[in-house]
C-alpha cells in the first residue's frame, strides 16, 4: 500500500506575478527534501509535500521578494502609509532623477554628463534589485522578464542610451506596482470571506460561560449569540427566536426566520433576538471554512484558455529573444548601422517580456470566482466557469427546483358559511395522518387562523385517506374515488375536481356524515421567480430548457406551462434522466442540469455542468457538484451565467490586446521606429489593460 506525504501549506506575501509564480514552485520542487508543490497565484497559497524548513522556503521566493508567512488566521495587517512603502520610495527617488536628468539634458546649455550622471543614479536606485536577479537567472540561462529587462537596460546604458534606460527603469517599477495592487484588489473576494466569520465567541460550558478561540470550540458547545453579533460556528437553535442575515453564505438578501431546531450558520448575522445554539461542526468543517477552501481550489484550478497561453507563453519568451538577436546582428551586416540596430534589438528584448500574456487568464479567473463567491455562488474551477459560459441548452429537475419541493394547498372550495367549521374538522383529521399532504392541509388552517379540533377513533385507510369523529359528526377526507363511494358528488364539484386535476393538483374531497362539503387541491407550486429565470437564460443566450421529472405527464405540464418550458418528459426514472442528458449533449453539444445534487447524480455527473440548488445546507452538493447555488434559489442561475460568458468574453479581449500590442511593436521594428520607450509602453499598456479590463468582472451583480 502506497501512503500518501502529508501535505504543508502556507501563505504567499509579494506574490503578484504569474511568471514569479510559476518560477517560485519550480524553486520549491528544486529542494531536496520535498516531493511535490503546487502555487495557488490566485489565493496566493504555497501547498507542498516534504520535510522543507522555512529557511529554505524563503531562498526558493527570494529571487522576488516572496515571503513564506504560516497559514494561520490573523489580524489584516494595519495599511502602510503610500510614502513609508519601500517600493514607493525607490521608484520616487528614480523618477526624481529622471526629471533631474532631462533638465540638463534638454535645457538651453545641457550639460551632458550631469545628465547621463542623474540618470545613471536613476537606474541603480530603481534598477538594483531587479539586476542581481535579471543577472543571477542569466548565469542560469533563465530567461524570465527580469532577466530581459536587465540585459535591455545595461545594453541601452552600454550603447549611450542612458535616458531611455533610465525611463524604462521607472516605467517599469510602476507596471509592477499596479500589477501588484491589481492582483491584491482581485484576491478581496478571499479575504473578505475569511473575515466573516468572528475569530472567539460566548461559549456556554459546563454551566460556565466564558469567550473562547473558535479553535478552542469543541462540537457539543453552546454558543450565546446576542442581537447584531456574528454567529461564530455551524450549529442548530436550541432555543430563541431571531431572523438571520444569510447574505455572505448564501447571497440571500432577505433575512431568514430561525428558531429552535433550526441550522444557521458560522459567519451569519443574527439580527434582533437572542439565540442558543449546539455547535454541529468545528471551525475546519464549516461551511464557511469549506466555501473558503474550494474557492481557493478553484482559483488554482487551471482553465483551459490558462493552459493554452502557459504553452504559448513557454515558446514565445525564446523566439522572441531569438528575433531580438536577429534584428541587432542581421542588419549591420549588410551594411546598416550597429547601434541603430542593436538598440532595434535591445527594445525587441522589451517588448518580448510575456507579462501580459501570462495573467490574461488567471486574474480574469480569480476576479470572476471570487465575485461569485460574494454572491452565493460557488464554481469549482476555472474550466467549469468556462464551461459555463459555452453552455447552450438547461435541463431542469422538477421537484425543489422549478417548484418550491414541498406541497401546499391551492385551492379550499366549501359552502361560505361553512368554510371554517369544516377546514377546522378536517384539520382535526389530518393532523393524525403522516402523508406529506396531511402536513400542508394542516399547515393551511394554521394559516388561515383555524386550529384543529379534538378527535376520537381515527383511522387511516390505505391508498383511500383518512377519517375520524370531530364534534359527534363522522368526518372523511380522501381521494375523489373514495369519496364517490361514500356520498353522492355533485355534478358541477365534479367539474370543479377534473379541471383541478387537469391543472396537475392532488384533488381532494370532503365527506361529513355521509354527505359531500368541500373539495381540497394541493400541489407542490411553482417558484415565483421560476417563470422570470427561464426568460432571463434566453436573454443570456441559452438555446433551450427542458425539465426532466419523474412525476407523471398531466402534473408536469400543468407546472412547465405556468413556467414556460416547452420541452417536459415526465415519468422518468434517474437512469432516464440520464439518457435524456446524454440525447441534449447530442443535440446541443453543451448541456447543464440543474437539480438537488443528490437525487440527480447520475443526471448531474453526465451533463457538461451539474448546478446544485441550496448547497449551504448540504456536504453533498457542496462536493459533488461543478457549481453550487448556495442559496435555495433559482435567481442565481442567470447571473452565473452572465458572469460565465461575460468572464470568457473578457479573456478573449485580453489575449488579443496582451499579443496584439507586442505584435504592433513588433511590427515598428520595419520602418525602424520601435524605441525603449514605446516597448515598455507597449508592454506596460498590455498588463494594465489585461487587469483593468478583467477588474471588470467585479462590477457583474445578480
Amino acid at each position: 500500500m502506497i501512503r500518501m506525504a502529508a501535505k504543508t501549506e502556507y501563505r504567499l506575501e509579494n506574490l503578484s506575478c504569474a511568471n514569479c509564480a510559476m518560477k517560485f514552485e519550480n524553486n520549491v520542487r528544486s529542494i531536496p527534501s520535498v516531493t511535490e508543490a503546487n502555487v495557488n497565484f490566485g489565493a496566493a497559497k504555497l501547498s507542498f509535500a516534504g520535510d522543507a524548513t522555512m529557511e529554505e522556503l524563503q531562498a526558493a521566493g527570494a529571487f522576488d521578494g516572496i515571503r513564506v508567512v504560516p497559514l494561520t488566521k490573523k489580524e489584516p495587517d494595519p495599511k502602510i502609509p503610500f510614502f513609508r512603502r519601500k517600493e514607493n520610495i525607490v521608484t520616487l527617488l528614480s523618477l526624481i532623477f529622471v526629471i533631474a536628468g532631462m533638465y540638463f539634458t534638454y535645457r538651453n546649455v545641457p550639460y551632458p554628463a550631469v545628465a547621463t550622471g542623474f540618470f545613471a543614479a536613476a537606474i541603480l536606485i530603481g534598477g538594483t534589485g531587479m539586476f542581481i536577479t535579471g543577472i543571477k537567472n542569466l548565469v542560469r540561462l533563465d530567461f524570465d522578464m527580469k532577466t530581459l529587462m536587465t540585459i535591455a537596460i545595461i545594453g541601452a546604458a552600454i550603447i549611450g542610451e542612458w535616458q531611455e534606460a533610465a525611463v524604462v527603469v521607472f516605467l517599469f517599477a510602476v507596471s509592477e506596482a499596479l500589477e501588484a495592487y491589481s492582483m491584491n484588489k482581485a484576491r478581496q473576494s478571499i479575504r473578505q470571506l475569511m473575515d466573516i466569520a468572528p475569530a472567539s465567541a460566548l461559549v456556554k460550558r459546563n454551566g460556565s460561560v466564558m469567550e473562547l478561540s473558535t479553535e478552542d470550540i469543541r462540537v457539543g458547545d453552546v454558543l450565546l449569540v446576542k442581537p447584531g453579533q456574528k454567529i461564530a460556528m455551524d450549529g442548530i437553535v436550541l432555543s430563541g427566536k431571531s431572523t438571520v442575515n444569510q447574505a455572505a453564505i448564501t447571497g440571500e438578501s432577505v433575512p431568514v426566520l430561525k428558531q429552535a431546531e433550526n441550522e444557521v450558520f458560522a459567519g451569519t448575522l443574527n439580527e434582533e433576538g437572542a439565540l442558543e445554539v449546539a455547535v454541529t461542526k468545528l471551525v475546519g468543517d464549516t461551511t464557511i471554512a469549506k466555501i473558503i477552501h474550494l474557492v481557493e481550489d478553484a482559483q488554482a484550478e487551471k482553465a483551459p484558455s490558462q493552459k493554452f497561453v502557459d504553452r504559448f507563453a513557454k515558446y514565445y519568451t525564446p523566439i522572441i529573444i531569438g528575433i531580438a538577436i536577429l534584428v541587432a546582428i542581421v542588419p549591420p551586416l549588410f551594411g546598416g548601422d550597429w547601434h541603430t540596430w542593436i538598440y532595434q534589438g535591445l527594445a525587441v528584448l522589451v517588448v518580448g517580456c510575456p507579462c501580459a500574456l501570462v495573467v490574461s487568464t488567471p486574474v480574469a479567473i480569480v476576479t470572476a470566482i471570487g465575485n461569485a463567491a460574494r454572491q452565493g455562488v460557488l464554481i469549482k474551477g476555472g474550466v467549469f466557469l468556462e464551461e459555463m459560459g459555452r453552455i447552450h441548452a438547461v435541463a431542469f429537475d422538477k421537484t425543489g427546483t422549478l417548484t418550491k419541493g414541498y406541497p401546499e394547498v391551492t385551492d379550499f372550495i366549501a359552502e361560505d358559511g361553512e368554510k371554517q367549521s369544516i377546514l377546522q374538522a378536517v384539520a382535526a383529521v389530518e393532523s393524525m395522518s403522516q402523508h406529506p399532504l396531511a402536513r400542508a392541509i394542516v399547515d393551511f388552517a394554521k394559516e388561515q387562523g383555524t386550529g384543529a379540533a379534538e378527535i376520537q377513533n381515527f383511522q387511516s385507510v390505505t391508498g383511500k385517506g383518512a377519517f375520524g369523529e370531530v364534534n359527534g359528526t363522522i368526518v372523511h377526507v380522501g381521494s375523489m374515488k373514495w369519496a364517490s363511494e361514500l356520498a353522492e358528488l355533485p355534478a358541477e364539484m365534479k367539474k370543479r375536481a377534473e379541471g383541478l386535476q387537469k391543472a396537475g393538483k392532488s384533488v381532494m374531497a370532503v365527506v361529513v356524515d355521509r354527505a359531500f362539503k368541500a373539495l381540497i387541491a394541493v400541489t407542490d407550486p411553482l417558484r415565483e421567480e421560476s417563470a422570470a429565470v427561464l426568460r432571463q437564460l434566453k436573454d443570456v443566450g441559452i438555446r433551450h430548457t427542458v425539465m426532466l421529472t419523474g412525476d407523471d405527464v398531466r402534473t408536469a405540464e400543468a407546472i412547465a406551462k405556468l413556467a414556460g418550458v416547452t420541452d417536459v418528459r415526465a415519468g422518468l426514472m434517474p437512469e432516464d434522466k440520464l439518457t435524456a442528458v446524454k440525447g441534449l449533449i447530442g443535440q446541443y453539444d453543451r448541456v447543464a442540469m440543474v437539480g438537488d445534487g443528490i437525487n440527480d447524480a447520475p443526471a448531474l455527473a453526465a451533463s457538461s455542468i451539474g448546478i446544485a440548488m441550496g448547497g449551504a445546507g448540504t456536504d453533498a452538493a457542496l462536493e459533488t457538484a461543478d457549481v453550487a447555488l448556495m442559496a435555495d434559489d433559482l435567481r442565481q442561475l442567470p447571473y452565473t451565467m452572465k458572469l460565465s460568458r461575460k468572464t470568457l468574453q473578457i479573456i478573449k479581449e485580453n489575449i488579443m490586446f496582451a499579443l496584439g500590442l507586442k505584435i504592433v511593436a513588433l511590427l515598428l521594428i520595419i520602418p525602424g521606429w520601435l524605441t525603449l520607450w514605446i516597448a515598455i509602453f507597449a508592454d506596460m499598456g498590455a498588463t494594465l489593460l489585461v487587469v483593468l479590463n478583467s477588474l471588470r468582472l467585479m462590477r457583474i451583480h445578480k
